[in-house]
């Protein structure tokens, strides 16, 4: 039984120790009594091992084999718990390299998130063993969400990349898997429609409004949006590092944007809670949402989708590929040229209708007024 600091039954005295010291122990011990009724130390520190401790708190004996433990060396993420060759040691190998290391903090937690609901189940396994039939199986088992199939995938060719430079294996067995088929779109693309009911519904002195033209206007994800402030302001150009990529961006403000922001209480964050506090990106999705549905729009419509727009916006704009990845953030021409295909189909589409209709017109013999 675990024993709360504080509430520790009274020792017997002892020499040196005063009873104030006795009922509050240094930090990261922790009294547990055994089934014999023994009250036993331990130094418990997230991180680092369990050290058991002799004595009482604060003798000179306990206190020697505390301040052993509290210098000794954090534990290897997942050494403990993971035999050499396997899975979840290539996972701890993993978790200590420069390009883990190196990601932003809320990428970090969602790679996590991936490899450790895999190392949970396929831990055990021997990376030389695992193929790439064994890779399509998993990736197959996962069909009904593509979406969360091709980050595992994503994930495994990192894990698989990174066996390769240890030497535990000579091939990547994820090169070549198929992807899980996902469904066309993703994110709903806000269309023109779509934001002029928004704006119909929200006035320009809301924070539904404000959110809307942040995100319209600056074409950036909702975790670098909730951030933006006056600090990021400078001579009509807003400059952020984005928070999953690291990209720097330097958007020049949109007039309808400027004079929003101009409008601004003075304040450090441009969009806050009804509390005045600053969103968390989870939070502000669920409120814009909200905002989303008093406008009687489709529950589908999200913050991304607003991304997606700007990029769309600027592709009918007559962009070039390049030209959108500069506000966007992009790192990828192919995750940007979809925009500008999208658009030239669409002009083309125009145009060879167009071009059908003064076909008609010079070439028909029985114009459509005097048909019968």
């Amino acid at each position: 039984m675990m024993l709360c600091r504080g509430k520790i039954p009274p020792p017997k005295p002892t020499i040196g120790i005063s009873m104030k010291q006795l009922r509050k122990p240094p930090k990261y011990c922790q009294g547990f009594e055994d089934r014999h009724g023994k009250v036993r130390w331990y130094y418990r520190r997230p991180g680092f091992p369990r050290v058991a401790l002799p004595g009482l708190p604060w003798s000179p004996d306990f206190m020697a084999a505390y301040d052993k433990a509290d210098t000794g060396e954090r534990l290897e993420i997942g050494k403990a718990r993971s035999a050499p060759g396997t899975i979840g040691a290539l996972v701890a190998s993993y978790y200590r390299t420069s390009d883990f290391s190196g990601l932003g903090d809320s990428t970090k937690t969602t790679y996590r998130g991936i490899i450790e609901r895999f190392r949970a189940e396929h831990g055990h396994k021997r990376v030389a063993h695992m193929e790439k039939r064994h890779v399509q199986g998993i990736i197959s088992e996962k069909a009904a969400t593509p979406a969360a199939a091709n980050n595992l995938l994503r994930m495994m060719h990192l894990l698989m990349r990174h066996a390769v430079d240890l030497g535990w294996r000579g091939d990547d067995p994820t090169q070549g898997v198929r992807k899980a088929k996902r469904k066309a779109g993703g994110f709903l693309t806000w269309e023109e429609d779509h934001i002029s009911q928004f704006v119909a519904c929200h006035k320009p002195t809301s924070r539904a409004h404000l959110a809307l033209m942040l995100l319209l206007y600056t074409g950036q994800r909702r975790s670098d949006v909730v951030r933006m402030g006056r600090q990021h302001v400078r001579n009509d150009v807003l400059s952020v590092v984005q928070q999953k990529t690291g990209q720097d961006v330097h958007i020049p403000l949109h007039p309808d944007l400027k004079a929003l922001l101009d409008a601004l209480p003075l304040g450090m964050t441009f969009l806050v809670t009804a509390q005045g506090k600053p969103f968390t990106p989870a939070g502000f999705t669920n409120w814009f949402r909200d905002m989303v549905r008093e406008a009687k729009l489709h529950d589908g419509l999200s913050p991304h989708g607003l991304r997606k727009a700007t990029c769309r916006r600027l592709a009918e704009a007559g962009c070039t590929p390049h030209q959108i990845m500069a506000i966007s953030g992009h790192r990828s021409l192919a995750e940007v040229t979809r925009y500008t295909v999208a658009a030239g189909r669409k002009q083309l589409a125009s145009q060879a209708m167009l071009a059908l209709g003064r076909t008609i017109d010079e070439t028909a013999t029985v114009k459509p007024a005097e048909a019968v």
